[in-house]
């Protein structure tokens, strides 16, 4: 998938229904800089809107993902099959930031286990402070990163 392409794509489809980026903008929700980044190829619309975008430009998610309209030569995907793996794609996506945040709550518990296996003198207590201090931050950055996966998959 190209983006520029999709997005070059958008913006004359958006131009041939006569509508301006605010307006396709009001419609969809979202702001006129929104429009304009998907149809830089900055980025690609929110797997929400992909469907409500194609409405309103009467185009098929797969002509919108392949960045031109589909000729009788072309395959033909069914809408429903490529949201849905879009879908799915999401929550892989979201469920590997979930083992992220695991990884790093174990890691904060290892650094745990070693600040309190050190210690005796001036060195080994700064030591043990430091691993203490990267043991309770890599701690929370998992518990962040965990649910903030959890989250975006109940989305």
């Amino acid at each position: 998938m190209d983006q520029i392409k999709s997005g070059t794509f958008l913006t004359r489809k958006r131009k041939e229904k006569n509508m301006t980026q605010a307006v396709l903008a009001e419609h969809l929700g979202v702001s006129n800089k929104t429009i304009s980044k998907w149809e830089t190829g900055k980025c690609m619309p929110d797997y929400n809107l992909i469907e409500p975008l194609c409405k309103e430009l009467d185009i098929t998610v797969a002509e919108l993902l392949d960045g031109e309209e589909m000729t009788d030569s072309s395959i033909h995907y069914d809408d429903s099959q490529v949201l849905e793996l879009l879908k799915r794609t999401r929550t892989l996506e979201n469920q590997r930031t979930s083992l992220y945040g695991l990884i790093l709550i174990m890691m904060g518990l290892v650094l745990l286990v070693l600040h309190y296996n050190l210690g005796g003198s001036n060195v080994k207590d700064f030591i043990s402070g430091i691993l203490l201090g990267l043991s309770v931050g890599e701690m929370l950055a998992g518990v962040y990163v965990t649910a903030r996966g959890l989250f975006l998959q109940r989305k």
